[in-house]
């Protein structure tokens, strides 16, 4: 199985590697692909050390699987020359997401749309993968009408820059500003561009990608997002109304036997899901599980990942298991 990683010199792409290798997908040869001022640079897979090289020369060496961690103009670019190639492409960008021709994917939830046909494949905005992986048991069971989303989204999730500039700022020391702002001892209710409706786009990615990933264009949502200064692990306070009342204790289990979901709910120990803790898992973890009292059949809760593992590299290297398990490539 020959793969690219394209963005390898990346924080998601430098994840996918390391999660390529901790799950022992079956990689026989490894094209580590970045921008053409990163080629020669090396990385090291497997204890063995690639040399960094292009989209144009990794596209001549027609890998089975692409693994796109570079940005959306890039994808645009070069995803429909590696499926022209016959590579099948996971991107991770929101390039293709909304494409109704390309799948975007939550293996856990909708595999099953996968079809050796789809050469471009579309991996969620790490918000929106945490969020519905815990409400498709819950939207199964007692169907979802609406859906408010808050979310504390980490530096990590703008990339290396943010990440330097909240250390910068709390060392005192002068650096490039990834953000508009200081983030550090601070909260910007702004995550990506503002549209003409006054959301953001990272907003209206939550909105829109919820509904096609469920598989429901009945589901309505509502989201403001945050960027918090925390280095990684995406939070997210959920308000769930649904059509049918609930009991909490069936919540509870529903939840306790869904795939990728860890329930951490003790209030009477302080024991909820936090950021500090889920940084480096590929769980969702779900707590803070209570009944909304302000409205009927209505449902709070306070979810949390990894977004640079499920939220993005570990989602994009569960599609290719399966593509692969499923021989939808070869």
């Amino acid at each position: 199985m020959k793969v690219a990683v394209v963005g390898a010199t990346g924080l998601v792409g430098q994840t996918m590697l390391k999660i390529l290798e901790e799950r022992k997908f079956p990689v026989t040869e490894l094209l580590p692909v970045a921008s053409e001022k990163s080629a020669g640079k090396e990385v090291v897979f497997n204890n063995k050390k690639y040399k960094v090289i292009t989209c144009e020369e990794a596209v001549k060496q027609k890998p089975q699987i692409a693994l796109f961690s570079a940005g959306g103009s890039t994808s645009h670019q070069w995803a429909p020359l590696f499926a022209q190639a016959g590579t099948t492409v996971i991107d991770n960008s929101s390039a293709w997401r909304m494409d109704e021709h390309c799948p975007l994917v939550v293996p856990e939830i909708n595999a099953d749309v996968l079809q050796p046909k789809h050469k471009i494949i579309a991996n969620p905005n790490c918000s929106t993968i945490q969020m519905v992986l815990a409400l498709n048991p819950l939207h199964k069971k007692y169907k979802i009408k609406r859906v408010v989303v808050s979310t504390y989204q980490s530096v990590s999730g703008t990339g290396k820059k943010a990440v330097d500039q909240l250390m910068n700022e709390r060392t005192g020391k002068e650096g490039p500003m990834a953000y508009l702002h200081p983030i550090d001892l601070n909260v910007l209710p702004q995550i990506d561009v503002f549209l003409d409706n006054k959301y953001t786009k990272e907003e209206m990615k939550m909105v829109n990608e919820t509904r096609k990933i469920m598989r429901d264009d009945s589901i309505r949502v509502t989201a403001t997002t945050v960027r918090v200064p925390v280095k990684g692990g995406h939070s997210e306070s959920v308000n769930v109304e649904f059509e049918n009342d609930f009991e909490l204790d069936d919540v509870y289990d529903l939840l306790n036997h869904t795939q990728g979901v860890v329930v951490v709910d003790d209030i009477s120990k302080a024991v909820y899901p936090m950021p500090l803790y889920a940084e480096g898992k590929d769980e969702v973890f779900v707590g803070r599980i209570r009944r909304d009292e302000s409205q009927p059949k209505s449902l709070n809760m306070w979810v949390v990942a990894d977004n640079l593992r499920k939220g993005a590299a570990t989602n994009a290297v569960q599609i290719a298991e399966y593509l692969v398990k499923q021989q939808l490539v070869k």
